[in-house]
């Protein structure tokens, strides 16, 4: 059974507001914080006003991609339930949980069953551990048969161009699933009838 979703990149009012209306809203929303480089980044001030909601059922994650002290100190008020973190080492890691009182979820970008093992090394200190792509902001793939013996008593989501349609094969898995991209239309931006499709799906999966 699919343990939550994930919609990530969410960066208009409109679109937040339509996913936490829903009746069967995600039960994680990804902001990207800081990662620049990123079409879905969203500018502090925007950032601010946008998340200064009632979140409901869903809790609101503020991705990161190794923040300076800077950026931490700057969103530490923000409407935030979890810092999902990339490139970040375990005592970093435990540093900012510790200092900001605050969730995390360790990104791990894969390729190889060494980049897999890395999840040992945060199981004591991360919330969630997410199995990304080496691609981050690109959605793209990597071998999910790599994850076949990590132990399910871990908390762990999974990311890497997932589409809507993938989600019944993940029925029988203990996965939060991540996704971004595939609700997105050709122009790059969120598609409310794709999200609709998304969570439709996985309330019935």
């Amino acid at each position: 059974m699919i343990k939550g979703l994930k919609i990530c990149g969410i960066s208009d009012p409109k679109t937040l507001n339509y996913i936490l209306n829903h009746p069967y809203p995600p039960k994680f929303i990804g902001f990207i914080t800081n990662y620049k480089k990123s079409k879905r980044f969203v500018e502090f001030k925007k950032l601010k006003d946008l998340i200064m909601v009632d979140k409901k059922q869903s809790n609101f994650v503020s991705v990161l991609v190794n923040p300076t002290d800077e950026i931490l100190e700057k969103i530490k008020d923000l409407n935030f339930d979890y810092y999902q973190l990339y490139d970040v080492d375990p005592n970093r890691t435990k540093v900012i949980k510790n200092k900001y009182k605050i969730k995390i979820i360790s990104a791990l970008t894969v390729s190889n069953k060494e980049d897999v093992n890395k999840y040992k090394s945060y199981s004591e200190i991360s919330d969630i551990i997410l199995f990304d792509s080496k691609g981050y902001h690109k959605s793209e793939s990597f071998d999910h048969d790599l994850l076949d013996w990590v132990p399910n008593t871990l908390n762990k989501m999974i990311a890497g161009n997932i589409q809507i349609d993938d989600i019944p094969n993940f029925k029988n898995k203990d996965f939060h699933i991540d996704l971004s991209g595939s609700v997105e239309n050709n122009e790059g931006n969120k598609d409310l009838n794709k999200i609709d499709k998304l969570l439709n799906l996985v309330a019935k999966t």
